[in-house]
């Protein structure tokens, strides 16, 4: 019989641990109540209970109604617009966000908004002013003689 190869895969010694057999005699160790304790919902088959019921009480949830929800202390994520989008502008057009609102390309205007660098200006000079500006896109908007202005 070969020893080595593929046929002799398997886990390591001690790896695979076998399932503990509650309630099957004696010799499991485990009778009776089988690690149940006694009496009560616990020991009953289908007796679980939902981690926030309070045994009747009026839950914390119910209790404290102005600690729902949750605000993020990260900034929100930046609405992104190509420089290929940009290509409709007119030369020499000056675009922030209100224009890139206006245009459709982002949904608010008050949000921050980031350049990226995915396509070309096509030979257009732009003065472009978002929240954040690509490090390409930055590049080849200066490459076109126009300028990206960052505004807060």
């Amino acid at each position: 019989m070969e020893t080595n190869g593929l046929s002799a895969l398997g886990s390591p010694r001690g790896t695979r641990k076998k399932r503990r057999r509650v309630g099957r005699g004696h010799g499991s160790g485990w009778v009776k109540t089988a690690g149940r304790g006694t009496k009560g919902q616990g020991s009953r088959s289908g007796g679980n209970i939902n981690p926030r019921f309070e045994g009747g009480q009026l839950p914390i949830v119910k209790r404290l109604p102005h600690r729902r929800g949750f605000t993020s202390h990260r900034p929100p994520n930046p609405q992104t617009v190509n420089l290929r989008q940009l290509s409709r502008f007119e030369v020499g057009a000056e675009v922030g966000p209100e224009q890139l609102a206006s245009a459709g390309l982002v949904k608010h205007a008050g949000k921050p908004i980031k350049i990226l660098a995915d396509g070309d200006l096509e030979g257009k000079t732009l003065t472009v002013r978002a929240t954040a500006f690509s490090v390409e896109a930055r590049r080849k908007i200066e490459a076109e003689s126009g300028t990206a202005e960052v505004i807060t």
